[in-house]
């Protein structure tokens, strides 16, 4: 757990920082199609697990963006040298229990890994806490219904853990699309920061280099989500 404090003084946004950490609710958050045609694609040919894939992507994205990886902590921000995601996995008596992942294996290491990680969550069928809380991405689906507005819960006080949800693929004028929402502590980001994460996620549902092209249907069953 790698992190350095930033320096409030020279911060760019202190003002806002300063202004928005006070608020009641001091969130902000967006919910935008996504375009995974070509993504879909390679998911099919290659017998991937189509959540994974997608966590993959959305926690490499995030830990991309240095933003994304910041946390208040008192009156000061840290940040992180990688985050985790930790995310709702379906348990066999119908409730849920956290999981987590870790995206800075190679692609096929990672699949493994997973879903090694899945039954272990999944045996143990409880919520309690994935490690250290402030170092974590809260990833959901809703992977029933596709929307376009979602609001979350959240704690009091609040937090600063990025919040990141997708819901249920639908096509489109030839396109499958994917509704995406994020919802980010605004003293430590504006609609700027969202928006890169959207155009950076979106790049790598088009171009994905990370992924390996090796079949994995022998080793690693697909999920219908």
């Amino acid at each position: 757990m790698n992190y350095h404090y930033l320096d409030m003084e020279h911060y760019p946004r202190r003002g806002q920082f300063d202004y928005f950490r006070n608020m009641a609710y001091p969130y902000a958050g967006m919910t935008v199609p996504l375009d995974i045609t070509e993504l879909m694609d390679c998911i099919k040919e290659n017998g991937w697990p189509f959540f994974l894939t997608l966590l993959y992507l959305v926690t490499g994205t995030a830990n991309a963006i240095p933003e994304f990886r910041q946390r208040i902590r008192q009156d000061k921000i840290i940040e992180f040298d990688h985050c985790i995601p930790s995310y709702t996995l379906a348990a066999e008596n119908g409730s849920y229990c956290y999981c987590t992942a870790d995206e800075r294996l190679p692609f096929q290491e990672y699949l493994l890994d997973a879903k090694h990680r899945q039954k272990k969550a999944q045996e143990a069928a409880g919520i309690e806490d994935c490690g250290d809380e402030e170092q974590l991405f809260f990833i959901s689906t809703l992977p029933w219904a596709s929307y376009t507005a979602l609001v979350q819960p959240v704690p009091a006080p609040a937090d600063s853990n990025p919040r990141i949800t997708w819901g249920k693929y639908f096509q489109t004028e030839g396109r499958i699309k994917i509704p995406v929402t994020v919802l980010v502590n605004h003293a430590l980001m504006d609609g700027y920061h969202i928006s890169k994460f959207f155009q950076e996620l979106q790049g790598r549902f088009c171009d994905m280099d990370c992924l390996s092209t090796t079949n994995f249907t022998s080793e690693v069953s697909s999920d219908d989500h």
